[in-house]
């Protein structure tokens, strides 16, 4: 029997893990029919539909932890009360789906592979944690991931070596993203806690992992929180919107079954 502090940390874990995942598929699913051609548009939204599908496993896995229905968790809970990373919950641009969209290529491309990157390092981390449920969830997942991988790199590495204008582009986009990316590898206020139970290793050894495996491309990274720690409930208002966005079918029959 796991010690009451063991839960707690273990569950927020989960949180972190579910919340990123839900809230950058909503963000990717935003590209459905803009992305630069047919065949990304059909990649990016599997891709997209594998987030959400990864986030569905945590919050199943929280509801037999007692947390609440899914649902719930998914479509009631408040902005204050997610714990996603500030990154994963910015715009993809300007305007909004069904508004003036001008969204992003780079910044989309920079975030989904430096996300992608740190969800393995994070994964990595934790496949030998003693709950067994959550290890068979981080193998099912991190079987699919490898191909995410692979997409992003992919266009990464053909957008920096393209044309002057497409390095710049992406040089802007990965100083945007290295702005909040610190706040992927954190652990919020649970951290100290998760480190010294040994469900993950310390946010400073994933994060210079993180930069060994990029320094074999890039330059020097340096990763910031620049709008707050979403692991402690601090977000910014574009959660909100999207949040909204996500439940409006939900809210609108709160008594149906999904």
């Amino acid at each position: 029997m796991k010690s009451e502090e063991y839960q707690r940390c273990m569950i927020e874990l989960i949180y972190q893990l579910a919340d990123d995942d839900f809230i950058l598929a909503y963000r990717g699913s935003e590209w459905l029919g803009l992305a630069p051609h047919i065949e990304e548009d059909v990649a990016f939204a599997s891709i997209s539909q594998d987030l959400m599908g990864h986030a569905a496993l945590y919050y199943s896995l929280l509801e037999e932890l007692g947390e609440g229905e899914a649902d719930v968790l998914t479509h009631q809970r408040t902005s204050e009360h997610f714990r996603n990373s500030v990154l994963v919950e910015l715009p993809n641009g300007t305007g909004t789906y069904l508004d003036n969209p001008s969204y992003d290529w780079a910044f989309t491309v920079v975030r989904n592979y430096f996300y992608t990157l740190a969800k393995k390092i994070r994964l990595d981390s934790i496949k030998q944690e003693s709950y067994e449920p959550l290890q068979h969830i981080v193998q099912k997942i991190s079987i699919e991931m490898s191909y995410h991988m692979m997409h992003w790199e992919v266009w990464y590495g053909q957008l920096m070596n393209s044309t002057s204008e497409a390095r710049i582009r992406m040089e802007k986009a990965i100083s945007t993203v290295l702005e909040d990316l610190g706040g992927v590898f954190s652990y919020g206020r649970l951290g100290d806690q998760m480190v010294r139970l040994s469900l993950i290793e310390g946010e400073e050894i994933l994060k210079q992992r993180f930069i060994e495996y990029l320094n074999k491309k890039e330059s020097t990274f340096t990763m910031g929180m620049k709008q707050g720690d979403g692991r402690n409930g601090i977000h910014t208002t574009h959660l909100m919107t999207a949040l909204v966005t996500l439940s409006e079918v939900y809210q609108s029959v709160p008594a149906a079954e999904w």
